[in-house]
């Protein structure tokens, strides 16, 4: 894997504004952490989806976890792994008025993680790490099909923008409880999380400091959240189980590692774009 650029790269940042072409490089980095990052000023390329993309090379071997009917891949080296077999996302695809031509014409490997049987240079997620039942099963998942020096390209819901706003950041605590669990479905409090705490999902509104109302027909939504677990009777419903933002997710990740849990290491956490819900992260399987 390449070099990533710094999470906080002067230049980029510099360009935003003419008004700080005459900061030198430290005071650059010390006025973006000061105002620049909670206005959602960009700082660096990779906090930017598309740039992340482009940073991928194209000639080596990646996977790519849930394209469903958008992969933002494709090339003869990139693989998909995906709960469901084309087939069945095609007539997924349908049954929701998504795009049926965008499902990729072979799902390479259907289920989880486990089920993958060789490496990759990359691997490659949007929006996916956080409905993971058990974050310590998945990364160490994500390490054992990497190659050294393979990097895990991922784009991440940031809790502050999304729907999730009002729900707790996650903590070391969760997560260490999910993998002494050995959890494979999601709990009874993440279905209520995800169904009944949530509000609006307009990214815009939320940087403008409009969240929405979180009691908002709550306990009509609780009891059909806790209607749906009681149907579900231990089979896996996709909701989310992490509320992440860029330095919970540095934490964590920094946390697993040094416990011995994980491998991986951060090779660069980049903080969202203002009127974007999301963050992009590269983590490292080391040489």
């Amino acid at each position: 894997m390449r070099t990533p650029p710094p999470t906080i790269d002067p230049d980029t940042y510099r360009a935003s504004d003419p008004a700080l072409g005459k900061l030198d490089d430290d005071a650059a980095i010390a006025h973006y952490r000061a105002h620049g990052r909670d206005k959602g000023v960009v700082a660096s390329p990779l906090a930017l989806r598309e740039n992340l993309l482009l940073f991928i090379e194209d000639d080596i071997s990646l996977l790519e976890i849930g394209p469903f009917c958008s992969p933002l891949k494709r090339g003869p080296k990139v693989e998909y792994l995906d709960v469901l077999d084309s087939d069945q996302l095609r007539a997924r695809a349908a049954a929701t008025g998504a795009n049926v031509a965008g499902v990729p014409e072979l799902i390479h490997h259907v289920g989880d993680l486990d089920s993958v049987d060789r490496t990759y240079d990359a691997v490659l997620s949007s929006h996916a790490i956080e409905h993971q039942p058990d974050l310590v099963h998945h990364l160490q998942q994500i390490e054992r099909v990497l190659n050294p020096g393979g990097g895990y390209f991922l784009i991440i819901p940031d809790k502050r923008y999304c729907f999730d706003h009002f729900v707790a950041e996650s903590t070391i605590a969760d997560v260490l409880q999910a993998h002494s669990e050995r959890r494979r479905t999601h709990t009874l409090k993440s279905v209520i999380e995800h169904r009944a705490l949530t509000v609006h999902n307009d990214q815009r509104r939320h940087w403008q400091g409009d969240h929405g109302n979180p009691e908002r027909n709550r306990a009509v939504r609780v009891r059909a959240a806790l209607d749906e677990y009681a149907r579900a009777s231990g089979d896996y419903i996709d909701v989310h189980a992490w509320y992440l933002t860029p330095p919970t997710f540095r934490s964590i990740v920094t946390t697993l590692r040094e416990l011995g849990l994980i491998g991986l290491e951060i090779a660069g956490i980049y903080h969202p774009a203002r009127d974007r819900n999301e963050f992009c992260a590269i983590l490292k399987r080391p040489d």
